[in-house]
């Protein structure tokens, strides 16, 4: 007599027979012993143990009973965030998005919707995605990795909060290298163009400020984190004149400073990466967000923010303005954004500053 076939659990899973079935039921059992005392090294050692197993549904029910037994006073939400985080990452598509359709990961270290766009492919996960806002944020990080979803029925469908064009744009920059591994994010900054020489300057004299509230808003919205959830400060101004102006205006304490020019993806890119970070201690908000910050951002430099987004003439009124990287002889530490822009046709001006320190606890005085 030929046996029974073996019970398949989804699509992409391992197959299980009655004897697994009978350890899955041992394993939960102990996975309620130690919800039931909140023991969180417990849990994350299995947590741990289902994720190498590739036990999906295991670990789902592991982060399903996590979370219910919050209603208990139970306060395992590391556990149910480390279960949720693992299973955005690594898992198939079908286990893989339900954080990004149940708006979860509220705690982890970056959205879920850039978490799946890490080892998953666009093809794979839509089919699952609810049509929620985050699911399109999930389309948008797939566009920053070369995917042209313009005419994609699901991605064109889903509700957009972003109102970006679904296919990267010619002038935007390549998304800045960003890795999730098991248990954290690196995500470094562009680098600097050591080739470009600095052009070393004195403050000049009397500078003309002007009032440009949408753009300031624009950059401090671009790095809120840094300031709202770590210890750091941004700021912004404007003039007429030139970026060596702008620079000056923003009262430095030092009496010389550099400009090195950079080409306009350079530039670009800083501003989608502080856009994207949490700064030194805060969440990091994701590619996505990333893109949009700096799209409001030079919108609002452009006088391009109705209708939004923006699009004829766009792309050459970014072309036209020329960026700098500005530096009072500091040492390359910390979190710091330090760029200057200048557009002669109008003979406007802006610098731009933020900074945060990983050095100094949130709360604490810098």
């Amino acid at each position: 007599m030929m046996p029974d076939p073996p019970t398949y659990r989804a699509p992409g899973e391992r197959f299980i027979d009655d004897d697994q079935l009978d350890d899955d039921q041992l394993d939960d059992d102990q996975l309620d012993a130690l919800i039931s005392r909140a023991d969180l090294d417990g849990l994350v050692r299995m947590i741990d143990d289902r994720h190498t197993d590739r036990d999906w549904a295991g670990l789902a029910r592991l982060r399903d009973r996590c979370r219910a037994a919050g209603t208990s006073g139970r306060q395992l939400w590391p556990a149910t965030t480390l279960a949720e985080y693992r299973l955005t990452l690594d898992a198939p598509a079908r286990w893989a998005v339900h954080g990004v359709n149940h708006d979860g990961g509220r705690f982890t270290v970056g959205p879920l919707s850039e978490v799946v766009a890490q080892r998953h492919i666009w093809s794979e996960l839509a089919p699952y995605l609810d049509s929620v806002p985050g699911a399109a944020l999930v389309a948008h990080e797939f566009v920053l990795r070369g995917d042209d979803l313009s005419t994609d029925p699901v991605a064109t469908a889903l509700p957009d909060p972003l109102c970006l064009p679904l296919a990267r744009q010619r002038w935007e920059p390549p998304l800045s290298p960003v890795t999730y591994a098991d248990n954290g994010i690196t995500a470094d900054p562009p680098r600097l163009d050591s080739r470009v020489e600095p052009v070393t300057m004195s403050p000049p004299g009397d500078v003309e400020v002007i009032d440009d509230a949408e753009t300031y808003d624009a950059f401090r919205q671009l790095v809120a984190p840094w300031s709202s959830d770590s210890n750091g400060r941004a700021e912004a101004v404007a003039v007429r004149g030139a970026a060596a102006d702008a620079v000056a205006a923003l009262r430095l304490s030092a009496d010389r400073f550099t400009l090195s020019p950079l080409a306009t993806p350079e530039a670009l890119a800083w501003l989608a990466w502080a856009g994207a970070s949490g700064g030194a201690h805060g969440r990091r908000r994701g590619a996505a967000a990333g893109r949009f910050g700096m799209w409001w951002l030079l919108a609002s430099l452009t006088d391009d923010l109705d209708p939004w987004p923006p699009s004829s003439g766009f792309a050459a009124r970014i072309a036209r303005v020329r960026w700098f990287h500005w530096n009072v002889g500091e040492p390359s530490t910390g979190w710091r954004v330090q760029l200057a822009v200048e557009d002669r046709d109008e003979g406007l001006a802006w610098a731009f500053s933020a900074r945060d320190d990983f050095s100094v606890a949130p709360g604490e005085p810098v």
